[in-house]
């Protein structure tokens, strides 16, 4: 757990002293609030709480995106560096460089998603919404956002080191291919018959356990596990992966 801490201690502390960590950051939240101004609040008269849903709707975009782009490059840009090599011959786990990173996003996420609270609250100045949907719909925010990182872990983890920067848009490539083939087995499961259409809607990352859920203030346990699983078994991958290139 020592080696972990380390690496997440590395991680945050080039995060928060690099300029471009303020910039995606910057830029996420912009997006947000033009995003916020035109479909939330510039689509005529609604119920607060609706709003609000349709505040979570588009946030939830912002996030995958947001997570997908901070992840899919971290391992990768270590091999294309040459940096990997010092992590793989010191007494490190694989485990732990993994665990490492992604913690260390999910915190600078959840950093990201502290400073974006204010806009919800400005629907509450002309409205009246629930603070427990307001929370529930960001827990819901940064289980999906932390399920699109372990994704992108796992591309970067997989990404060709013999391909130099382009190994890095590779693994850009296969982190967005995977993160929205599972966003769309919920359609794709329409034209399935049972069980095989229950199980495609219940892999679903987006309809099934957010939109009829989290962004609606409904925290049902059952979504949750879910996305710890997408977590666990991506970060398994990314470790397994990283295993498997270290004795090539």
């Amino acid at each position: 757990m020592s080696a972990t801490s380390t690496i997440l201690r590395r991680e945050l502390s080039s995060y928060f002293r690099s300029w471009t960590a303020y910039i995606v950051a910057a830029v996420a939240l912009l997006v947000a609030g033009v995003i916020f101004q035109g479909v939330a609040l510039g689509a005529g008269q609604r119920l607060s709480g609706q709003v609000l849903e349709q505040y979570f709707w588009t946030m939830s975009g912002v996030v995958q995106i947001l997570a997908l782009a901070m992840s899919f490059w971290v391992i990768a840009m270590e091999r294309y560096e040459n940096t990997i090599v010092l992590l793989n011959t010191s007494p490190v786990r694989d485990l732990d460089v993994v665990l490492g990173k992604f913690i260390s996003l999910v915190i600078f996420l959840a950093f990201v998603l502290a400073l974006s609270f204010y806009l919800p609250l400005l629907i509450q100045i002309n409205g009246k919404i629930t603070y427990s949907q307001m929370f529930v719909g960001y827990f819901g925010l940064l289980l999906l956002g932390s399920a699109s990182l372990a994704i992108g872990l796992f591309a970067s983890a997989m990404s060709p080191a013999h391909l130099g920067a382009a190994g890095i848009l590779i693994a850009g490539v296969v982190a967005m291919v995977i993160n929205g083939v599972m966003v769309l087995l919920f359609p794709l499961a329409k034209s399935m018959d049972p069980p095989l259409k229950t199980v495609f809607q219940e892999l679903d990352l987006w309809h099934v356990h957010f939109q009829q859920g989290f962004m609606q203030g409904i925290f049902n346990l059952k979504d949750m596990v879910y996305y710890v699983a997408v977590i666990y078994f991506f970060l398994l991958l990314a470790t397994k992966t990283m295993e498997l290139k270290r004795w090539r």
